[in-house]
């Protein structure tokens, strides 16, 4: 699924308005009906008290529209006119025209009228109750300034209530993209850096959030979850041909996208087939990672797998892991050395290796001598924001797979995640490698620029060992020579998608590690 920004959005709108044809009030009739089905699945009586506030653009529109096909449903909503300027747009105006003349037709009783009320200033204001939905269509992706005065007010004082809150396509005050810079005290401020605490006021926090047709890219990042809530995307059947053409840099990655890279085995294939891949990983007090990646890199189905472990993790290793093979370092505690990388078709390294001087030396020469795919995690990672010339002497296509932190450590601060974004495809294109940058909407970026934001995942996967399970995934994906892209790609959504399949059985909270592992079947 394409992640676009607005401008293309407006374009991918007025295409199909030209094209398909249809006439823009119907094509945003179209888009509130989306949401009253939607709306309307969930509720489950019609004695349910909604209050909408629209502003006075197509966003507000939306929610006049909404307005008029909920009071033929027979739920009565009451409707707030924001007068934040005295000009509506052409299809706005066209619904509050036809608002108003829906309340002498009476399909539901002769003195149900649609109550419709102006909101000029903080006089204005309609008592809300606990009891209440709020209907947020102020206004839409379309914002390129903060909000101010008493509209801003407005937002405050819907935020203050414990109504539940429904956003159409974006909660007002949010911009698209996520770079909004705001004024505080004469000083510009991103509200991304500043955080939620200054910013709250000029943006509605959001329990639902309906998206037209594409998700919006502040939607991944986590200094908004705050205000968009959970988000879903509305097809509202804007023209495919612009869709499949469009270009963009951002995408979401669904089951659509993932499900033809997978490949099916055949008859006679045999363990050649798919793959010897290298494992790099544990020491002192870490072998747990290593025993987690090397498990993972099996069940992502590696025809073989060699692990080189120090002295002290054998054992381990072998009463865990009886199917991997293993390499057995000289030190008791740590790995430092491998004497031929050669026969392996994809070598991961980092999960639990730790920082000794001999292990950095070792970090070192594979990255040097490699001629098969790489993925690096963990304190590989950390080893290369020690030294970081090495980037530039990555193999093409090499997969790093950091969280957040260890970013940071590698390439350095930014004040937000959409600046982070942007370093991380800068990066990517620059060294010619696949960033997978570990969250809720884990991005991986390649080296064209693109990137992809996951899907699956949740709360629960935030425990010990599920970053080196990843780890073995992607390596045992690399090693049956999958290419770099298909890897992290697939990797990264199976990975998500298994722990989906361990949350609905065991629960966020009491999961661990290995129900990701123990659910990767039901995933594939």
């Amino acid at each position: 699924m394409k992640i676009l920004p607005v401008e293309k959005i407006r374009e991918a709108d007025a295409f199909t308005i030209e094209n398909e044809p249809i006439d823009s009030v119907d094509l945003m009739e179209r888009a509130a009906s989306k949401v009253y089905e939607w709306f309307m699945k969930r509720c489950k009586t019609k004695e349910v008290s909604v209050k909408i506030f629209c502003g006075i653009g197509n966003n507000g529109g939306d929610g006049l529209a909404l307005a008029r096909m909920l009071y033929f449903s027979g739920i009565i909503p009451q409707v707030f006119i924001v007068r934040y300027s005295d000009k509506m747009s052409r299809d706005c105006e066209i619904n509050f025209d036809r608002l108003k003349e829906s309340r002498d037709v009476t399909p539901v009783a002769s003195e149900s009228l649609v109550p419709m009320y102006d909101i000029f200033s903080e006089d204005d204001f309609p008592q809300i109750y606990d009891n209440d939905i709020i209907i947020d269509a102020i206004f839409g992706s379309g914002l390129n300034r903060p909000i101010e005065g008493f509209t801003a007010e407005l937002i405050k004082y819907i935020n203050k209530s414990n109504a539940i809150k429904i956003a159409i396509d974006i909660p007002s005050g949010l911009f698209a993209c996520g770079g909004q810079q705001s004024t505080v005290n004469g000083q510009q401020h991103s509200p991304i850096a500043r955080g939620s605490q200054l910013i709250s006021h000029s943006i509605l926090k959001a329990d639902y959030t309906l998206s037209f047709q594409f998700p919006k890219l502040a939607f991944m990042f986590p200094e908004y979850d705050a205000f968009v809530g959970k988000w879903e995307v509305l097809d509202i059947k804007l023209h495919k041909d612009f869709i499949d053409n469009v270009e963009t840099l951002n995408f979401y990655t669904t089951e659509d996208v993932v499900k033809p890279i997978i490949r099916k085995r055949t008859k006679f294939s045999h363990k050649g087939t798919y793959g010897h891949a290298l494992l790099v990983a544990g020491s002192s007090g870490k072998t747990g990672a290593a025993l987690l990646a090397a498990e993972a890199c099996m069940r992502t189905g590696v025809g073989l797998l060699t692990a080189h472990l120090p002295k002290d993790a054998l054992l381990p290793m072998q009463v865990y892991l009886p199917e991997a093979m293993t390499s057995i370092d000289k030190s008791d505690t740590h790995c430092t050395e491998i004497n031929d990388i050669l026969p392996y078709t994809a070598i991961g390294v980092g999960p639990g290796i730790g920082k000794n001087e001999e292990t950095v030396t070792l970090l070192k020469k594979i990255i040097q001598e490699a001629t098969r795919p790489l993925v690096l995690d963990a304190d590989a990672l950390n080893i290369i924001a020690d030294n970081p010339t090495w980037l530039s002497f990555l193999p093409d296509n090499t997969i790093l797979t950091p969280h957040p932190k260890e970013f940071d450590r590698m390439f350095g601060m930014t004040n937000n995640s959409f600046e982070r974004l942007e370093l991380q495809r800068k990066m990517s294109v620059v060294h010619n490698i696949i960033i997978v940058q570990k969250g809720a909407h884990t991005a991986i970026t390649f080296p064209n620029g693109t990137c992809f934001f996951n899907s699956t995942g949740n709360p629960g996967m935030a425990t010990a060992g599920s970053g080196d399970v990843l780890t073995g995934m992607i390596l045992s994906l690399l090693a049956q020579r999958y290419t770099p892209q298909e890897a992290a790609l697939l990797g990264v959504y199976l990975h998500g998608k298994a722990g989906d399949v361990a949350a609905e059985k065991l629960g966020m909270e009491s999961m661990i590690a290995r129900d990701i592992i123990g659910n990767l079947q039901f995933a594939m």
